[in-house]
């Protein structure tokens, strides 16, 4: 017996049960195709990076425009202003076991009269908190304002097992979380699979922030 097309007719030549008058169903490839397509666009939604997006590998200089970095990180200009909080936070990053330099002046210009709430002056590693109100900066942060991408499994565009030290210890929350408070140290350690990671000496804090 041949099928109806729901209202008790047979379907026309050429017409399956279930396709439109005049139409055509999508050949299964095309199905296949789309659906793919539209799985690429979702996943890539969801792994975005952040404000930062640098997934280069290093070096990374300190960006030139300072305004909109500091906007990308949530910070502003506070050149001048009278500080309510002054702290500092050590950042080491590793390659391996090779140290990534951590630029000056991220963040900050002398010559601009430009200085983010969060910045560096030097390549010490050493990322100061200058802020007229009293209130928390994260690593996250900095990275924004860096322009450089930080998440689970790398930094930039160094990539493998992110080990993450804070004051000695073991860390396994988000990086970018991390506190920036007086004296924190904080080492980011990236190595290829099945590499053990290795905690470097502390950091030898010069007098002045002592």
């Amino acid at each position: 017996m041949s099928p109806t097309d729901g209202t008790g007719r047979r379907p026309g030549p050429g017409r399956r049960p279930g396709a439109r008058a005049g139409g055509r169903t999508a050949p299964r490839s095309v199905v296949v195709t789309l659906v793919a397509a539209v799985a690429v666009v979702l996943l890539a939604l969801c792994t975005a990076p952040a404000a930062g997006t640098t997934r280069t590998a290093p070096p990374w200089p300190a960006p030139t425009d300072l305004q909109t970095r500091a906007e990308a990180a949530d910070l502003r200009n506070v050149w001048g202003e009278p500080l309510a909080e002054h702290v500092h936070t050590h950042l080491t990053i590793l390659d391996g076991s090779t140290p990534v330099t951590v630029p000056g002046n991220v963040g900050h210009s002398s010559r601009e009269r430009f200085a983010a709430e969060l910045h560096t002056h030097d390549t010490s590693g050493i990322l100061h908190v200058e802020s007229p109100t009293r209130q928390t900066f994260t690593l996250g942060q900095f990275f924004d304002e860096w322009d450089v991408s930080l998440g689970a499994g790398h930094v930039g565009g160094l990539r493998g097992e992110l080990t993450v030290w804070v004051d000695g210890q073991r860390y396994l929350g988000n990086p970018r979380s991390i506190e920036l408070t007086n004296r924190r140290e904080v080492v980011l350690a990236v190595t290829t699979i099945g590499e053990v990671p290795h905690l470097p000496a502390p950091f030898d804090w010069p007098p002045q922030y002592r």
